[in-house]
């Protein structure tokens, strides 16, 4: 897995104006993966991230890019409990939540659509996909709008600039250390 990869599938969290991406990787051999994520994370935990594997098939693995505090922030909002309450988390601690969406997503069967919380999606937008079924939003950028739909427009515009602007400066030889903005714990 390259630093460029992570940079183009990652760059808001990365920039610290999101608080996870998630994406897909192939790897070589399971040690390679380990490896890839131990030296991915010598650079990020310092600066507040963390590069988690979620689900492994085959050679196939999703990766979850986050930001901890960032995460905590989200999960502690009273909709977003209310709606992992409902989806039967029976912790609403930041770990055991991590824990049974990995084990939601490797057991299969139906998606966790929970998982927007995981990467701030408003949760106002996680009910209204999980009520209407993904059926009649207001608009569709990273994720299905159903409340606020102006901020979300604003919000996909700043995740696109972003990508735009970090994939712009790694070209020029920035590092993955160089664009990974440091934020306090907490």
């Amino acid at each position: 897995m390259s630093e460029d990869y992570v940079i183009r599938h990652a760059a808001p969290t990365l920039a610290g104006i999101k608080t996870g991406n998630l994406f897909p990787c192939t790897f070589s051999s399971p040690q390679a993966l380990v490896g890839d994520l131990r030296a991915m994370n010598q650079v990020l935990v310092p600066r507040g991230l963390r590069l988690v594997p979620l689900h492994r098939a085959g050679e196939r693995v999703l990766l979850y890019l986050f930001r901890p505090a960032a995460l905590s922030r989200d999960l502690a909002q009273e909709a977003a409990q209310g709606i992992l309450r409902q989806a039967g988390y029976g912790t609403l601690r930041q770990g055991a939540c991590l824990g049974e969406l990995r084990r939601r997503l490797r057991a299969g069967g139906e998606f966790p659509h929970e998982i927007g919380l995981f990467l701030g999606y408003p949760p106002e937008d996680v009910a209204g996909f999980v009520r209407h079924r993904g059926r009649g939003c207001k608009c569709v950028g990273c994720w299905k709008v159903y409340g606020d739909e102006a901020a979300a427009r604003r919000r996909f515009a700043a995740f696109r600039a972003c990508t735009a602007n970090y994939c712009r400066r790694r070209a020029r030889g920035a590092s993955l250390a160089g664009l990974a903005v440091a934020t306090r714990p907490g």
